[in-house]
């Protein structure tokens, strides 16, 4: 007789169905776990002898996409499966990590905690596998990179350092620009890669493009700004003082100029234009001037007392930071191919850091 995988509709059945082979203190949301009189403390060497990578994928993936079904399918298995390894894990750390609210499953606490530590060691596998499949390898060439300078200080410096340490006789070069004026170099084969961030993204002819992250940029003044200790603030008010814009012909001026216009006011005219974040950071502490800032490289300067957010919204301006390369240079190119794995695990890395 053929034998079929049984798959049920979540943990709570299988606990139900088989409570001897399930940990039957699978408890429901809002409602306290029931007592367990084998509860026992967690101990450092169960966790290190008993936890395997499948756990630590199962609980990751559980933290993300919180229903078994969806686990099972992205893990490529059963949903007995993944519901094994879960009570497996509890066992292991002898109290529950779900909970259950109708047909999704929530973390507890220490499910949380679990959760996190397994995607940083799942991380750090990966980067392993990864530097040891480059430098088994033995790429080298040359890589020349475009950004913008609101995307460039937030990855390249990581990516980099990634890809000397794992092909060390790989060259790389960096150019600063705006997307206009770095677009021409990437076409004619002078650059090839462009990092930017991108305002109503389109498919370009002959041109491969991936997304890196996303994060909101704000508006920020110096300490001393009069603005900068307002609760409350308009447009009309803000447009009043100087700023501190992309040059006019860019495409994040022409974001910002739209910005403005959707917020019922003209583009300032008494503005300062300028690409660089370190000089704008300068300008704003010896004039009352506004400019923009990427929220990751933002928070530092905030916690320093450097700068100040003001409380404008900006709806998401300019908040997608893409990578774009000419679609046949790939195959014709190892270091190229290689940066962009870099780059894509760093963005990956940059996309778990809270922005608050």
């Amino acid at each position: 007789m053929e034998r079929r995988a049984i798959v049920l509709p979540d943990v709570l059945t299988l606990h139900l169905r088989h409570p001897l082979r399930y940990d039957p203190h699978l408890p429901v949301a809002g409602k306290p776990a029931p007592a367990d009189k084998h509860k026992r403390p967690i101990r450092h060497m169960d966790l290190l002898k008993s936890v395997t990578i499948r756990h630590l994928r199962v609980i990751a993936a559980l933290a993300e996409l919180k229903l078994v079904a969806r686990v099972a399918e992205e893990l490529n298995v059963t949903q007995p499966a993944v519901s094994k390894q879960i009570g497996d894990l509890e066992r292991v750390v002898g109290a529950p990590i779900v909970t259950r609210d109708r047909n999704r499953l929530h973390l507890t606490a220490i499910g949380r905690r679990l959760a996190e530590h397994a995607r940083q060691v799942l991380s750090q596998l990966d980067r392993a596998a990864f530097d040891i499949e480059a430098m088994a390898s033995g790429v080298s060439g040359s890589v020349a990179v475009g950004t913008v300078s609101s995307v460039g200080p937030i990855l390249l410096p990581k990516a980099i350092a990634v890809l000397k340490r794992s092909a060390p006789e790989t060259a790389i070069s960096v150019v600063e620009g705006h997307f206009v004026s770095l677009y021409p170099q990437l076409e004619s084969g002078m650059l090839d890669l462009l990092i930017a961030r991108v305002w109503q993204p389109q498919e370009l002819q002959g041109i491969e493009q991936s997304v890196l992250f996303r994060e909101p940029v704000a508006i920020v003044s110096g300490r001393d700004h009069p603005l900068a200790r307002r609760s409350d603030l308009t447009w009309d008010e803000a447009s009043e003082w100087p700023w501190i814009l992309p040059p006019a012909n860019s495409v994040a001026r022409r974001a910002i100029d739209t910005l403005f216009s959707e917020n019922g006011v003209v583009t300032p005219s008494n503005t300062v234009a300028s690409l660089s974040l370190t000089l704008n950071l300068l300008i704003m502490q010896e004039m009352p001037a506004l400019g923009l800032f990427p929220a990751s490289l933002m928070q530092a300067h905030t916690a320093r007392g450097e700068v100040v957010v003001l409380p404008l919204e900006t709806h998401g301006l300019l908040s997608e930071a893409r990578c774009f390369w000419r679609s046949d240079q790939l195959a014709s190119n190892s270091a190229l191919e290689l940066f962009l794995k870099c780059l894509e695990n760093t963005a990956a890395d940059h996309n778990t850091i809270p922005l608050s």
